[in-house]
């Protein structure tokens, strides 16, 4: 077989070198817009009228709808520096599991550049944030250029470019109007909430095109200098690496008997409504003068009675452990690792289908039993949910044990133990902090645990997540090779 030519030097250092070069490009033209946005706005009033006209009737159309405002927070979060990040990084190791180092590095330069422009220019203009008369959202620093429309566009263009390859081709103008779509929807969203004028979003979303087609090109040049074919930019960046960055193969079927389970787990979840609703019932009203009935009137008094500021601040972190924010990152990272590694999406499914399950039956049962707080300090204050069942308890109790399932089989090594201990030490903070914090009565996490076992017991009876390893599936990264995941990066440099 005729090997791919081998380029002179080093691939990966010029690479880096022509990103850098774009970069510093990148970071005179925006002093240069900066300079001249100083300029203007000493100078000629119809730009600051429009900017602070246009932000000022926006916060005073939205401050009143607080279910609008909390839609335009959940969408601007997505272009926040750390949800950025998180989703570049899950993708980078993806990648490194699939033996796709090159990809792996693109994104690598392509996000740090970003991380370095915004900054940098914020310093350099030095805009102050807009004057509004209801402050919707919270941010520091500069105004100019927006960091979340910027740091959207780079993050989410460069991951589309990066698994369109994947996308059918059908489907592949729609999958970038849809990225388009959010792009805008998060530059929006800043001007919406108060946070940014009109000439900030604007440019983010040029600098960020910019700086996303100055990377797409270089990496085009290091394809051509290794001998690859260099194609349509809507093709993705290496087409042929289609097979790797799909998350899984086609399967005929997900679960052998789709009605069946479907009926299965529909039935399941009205019985399980139903025991959860009686059990709710009867701590509520019949439980006065049994043993339950008393833990639940003494167990909070004894920790309003015993607590400290030292405590506080410790349940204070427990307790954020099965926020609605964690309990969504933990799963919203683990999904596409357990993708890269295993290729098949019933154990996807399953995660999803269990805290789907849960939310719906903790929103239900905590709707119609109604149960008050106990009658010490809530130190979280009102909850918009009654007491029974703990939602914390609940979402965390069924993430880890649903997560412990999959991974304990799926490998040998000692850190399987981890995702057991997690599923049993995490649940146990979290209960013991939500009593703490006199939010919830024993009852309540009992409730929680009887909610946890029947749903989850019921998933994995239907869905038999892990029929994959019976049916020989192999990972696409074999447990010994993780400690080899840096020397990817390495080899993406190499000829080869």
């Amino acid at each position: 077989m005729e090997k791919e030519p081998r380029a002179p030097g080093r691939p990966l250092g010029r690479f880096a070198e022509r990103s850098l070069a774009g970069l510093i490009v990148l970071l005179a033209c925006g002093t240069g817009a900066g300079t001249l946005l100083l300029l203007v706005r000493g100078e000629w009033g119809p730009l600051h009228d429009l900017d602070h006209g246009v932000v000022v009737a926006l916060n005073a159309l939205v401050a009143d709808n607080d279910v609008l405002v909390t839609v335009l927070n959940f969408i601007t979060d997505l272009g926040a520096r750390l949800v950025l990040t998180c989703v570049t990084a899950v993708a980078v190791v993806t990648l490194l599991i699939r033996r796709q180092g090159r990809l792996a590095v693109y994104l690598i330069v392509t996000g740090l550049g970003s991380l370095a422009i915004g900054p940098v220019l914020k310093l350099l203009v030095g805009r102050l944030r807009p004057v509004v008369e209801v402050p919707l959202t919270g941010f520091s620093g500069n105004s100019f250029p927006s960091g979340h429309a910027l740091g959207a566009t780079v993050t989410y263009g460069s991951l589309l470019l990066v698994f369109l390859p994947a996308i059918a081709p059908r489907w592949r103008k729609p999958a970038i109007a849809l990225v388009a779509l959010l792009v805008t929807a998060i530059g929006l969203t800043r001007i919406l909430l108060g946070a940014h004028f009109v000439s900030d979003v604007v440019a983010g979303w040029l600098l960020g095109v910019a700086w996303l087609v100055i990377t797409a090109y270089a990496f085009r040049l290091w394809r051509r200098e290794r001998g690859r074919p260099v194609g349509e930019l809507t093709d993705g960046l290496e087409p042929e690496a289609a097979p790797e960055v799909s998350p899984a193969p086609d399967e005929e079927r997900m679960l052998e008997h789709p009605r069946a389970a479907i009926a299965e787990l529909a039935t399941g979840w009205v019985l399980i409504a139903g025991v959860l609703f009686g059990f709710g019932l009867l701590v509520t009203d019949y439980a006065d003068g049994t043993f339950l009935g008393l833990l639940d009137r003494e167990v909070p008094l004894w920790f309003a009675a015993n607590g400290t500021p030292f405590w506080d601040d410790v349940s204070w972190w427990a307790s954020k452990i099965g926020d609605t924010g964690s309990i969504m990152l933990v799963g919203v990272l683990f999904c596409p690792l357990l993708l890269a590694v295993w290729r098949r999406w019933r154990p996807v499914f399953f995660l999803v289908a269990t805290m789907l399950g849960e939310l719906s039956l903790f929103l239900l049962s905590t709707r119609t039993v109604g149960r008050h707080r106990p009658p010490v300090e809530n130190l979280d204050g009102a909850m918009p949910t009654s007491s029974f069942p703990s939602g914390h308890v609940a979402a965390t109790l069924c993430l880890y044990v649903a997560i412990a399932i999959l991974v304990f089989p799926r490998t040998d090594r000692w850190w399987r133990w981890i995702s057991v201990l997690a599923a049993v030490l995490l649940p146990l903070a979290v209960a013991a902090s939500r009593l703490y914090r006199g939010m919830h009565h024993p009852a309540d996490v009992i409730g929680s645990i009887l909610l946890t076992l029947l749903w989850v017991g019921l998933l994995y009876w239907v869905v038999r997540p892990n029929a994959d390893l019976d049916q020989g599936n192999r990972p696409a990264l074999e447990s010994e090779e993780v400690g080899r995941l840096d020397d990817e990066l390495i080899e993406a440099g190499r000829a080869g």
